[in-house]
């Protein structure tokens, strides 16, 4: 009894049918593009939020707050805050780089005319700058005002919702603020609309602040400090680094698209798997003939079925590949949706990286395993009589 029949063997009989295979092939592509497409989604808003925040960047918020949109300071707390907490950091003048901050989404219409969103708008101080730093930059017009009725926003919000462009005017509750800049910024905040936080605060109608956030002194111990404020008397607190904030604010959505991905894939994947065992049961009552010869010459069932899963995971393989090169141009795409932990839009860019396309591939090749079990099973069993009268 010979041990495996060559591997050339089930090439040459994809080369032969390869139109077949093809099809079964472009059945596993879609499913595995689809998987890619919405983790890829998951995981540019995962990484996008994560590299939003520094953690030399503290945010505190109301005891039990799970998002700044639930969190309420009081001006004379946020004062505390900012002149007598021994772990923020001051500038080179001496002054505390920290800010409250007003936080509120705004229900406004795309610019395509097409529905409406929630949109961020912050209030912000002059310290938010500094703390900032770096990651936020001018791209046309300048910062508001102080005390102006004047914003700035976000690059992709210029261009996705309406009277958002530099010189429009934005009606925010009654009180027109006029654009008077756009910014850029490394993260999450790129999705907001800025402006001064008395002015934001007083069209809002909300006297308290959302947050505060501060810059740390280096050696801050974190943990410490969360531990000393969720008790304290005076200033009890949520304290969070802003890099552990903005990754807590990715659970639903992450969570969300982790279901429906797994949903779709498997309901594409029975269709894929549905296409590929027919593809392989027309191979083998094709090829009867070849297989009753194959068990003739010694060749035995184990063999047979060896065979028949290779030639199924090459049609996955293939499938595989077309799945990534299908979805490889979403790659850096721009694209926006609803954070459902703050119920407002974010945008983020599709993150379509080797580890994603690595788990494409498997899944595919998967699917095509699948697929050929039950082919591979039945070509296996044939009595070479059988099948060479049948072929």
């Amino acid at each position: 009894m010979r041990r495996l029949i060559p591997w050339s063997y089930p090439m040459r009989s994809l080369f032969r049918r390869w139109q077949a295979a093809l099809f079964s092939a472009l059945g596993i592509a879609m499913t595995v593009a689809v998987l890619c497409g919405v983790f890829a989604l998951r995981d540019g808003f995962a990484v996008f939020m994560a590299e939003t925040g520094s953690d030399d960047v503290v945010v505190y918020l109301r005891p039990g707050a799970t998002s700044e949109g639930e969190s309420g300071i009081t001006l004379r707390k946020v004062q505390r805050y900012v002149n007598t907490r021994p772990e923020i950091a001051k500038d080179e003048n001496g002054a505390p780089l920290a800010a409250g901050e007003s936080y509120l989404a705004l229900f406004l219409d795309k610019a395509d005319g097409v529905g409406r969103v929630n949109v961020p708008i912050r209030g912000v101080e002059d310290a938010s700058f500094a703390i900032h730093g770096k990651d936020f930059w001018m791209v046309d017009g300048r910062r508001f005002t102080p005390g102006a009725n004047e914003i700035i926003v976000g690059q992709p919000i210029s261009t996705r919702i309406k009277n958002c462009k530099k010189g429009d005017t934005l009606i925010v509750n009654t009180t027109p603020f006029e654009v008077v800049g756009v910014f850029e910024h490394t993260g999450a905040y790129r999705s907001e609309i800025w402006g001064d936080v008395e002015r934001i605060a007083g069209a809002l109608e909300r006297p308290v602040r959302q947050r505060v956030v501060a810059r740390m002194k280096p050696g801050t111990d974190v943990e410490q400090l969360r531990e000393d404020l969720k008790t304290d008397k005076e200033l009890p607190s949520k304290v969070q680094t802003e890099r552990e904030y903005f990754l807590s604010q990715t659970n639903v959505l992450g969570g969300v698209l982790t279901v429906l991905g797994v949903l779709l894939t498997s309901i594409l994947g029975i269709a894929a798997v549905l296409g590929a065992t027919n593809t392989m049961l027309a191979a083998v009552g094709a090829r009867m003939h070849e297989i009753g010869i194959l068990r003739s010459v010694g060749y035995g069932g184990p063999a047979i079925l060896i065979a028949f899963l290779v030639e199924a995971v090459l049609v996955g393989l293939v499938g595989g590949i077309l799945g990534a090169l299908i979805v490889l141009p979403l790659d850096g795409l721009e694209t926006g949706t609803m954070n459902w932990n703050t119920f407002t839009e974010t945008t983020f860019a599709f993150r379509v990286d080797p580890p994603l396309l690595g788990v494409a591939v498997g899944v595919a090749v998967l699917l095509g395993l699948v697929g050929g079990i039950l082919p591979a099973w039945r070509a296996s069993r044939m009595k070479p009589v059988d099948a060479i009268r049948r072929g």
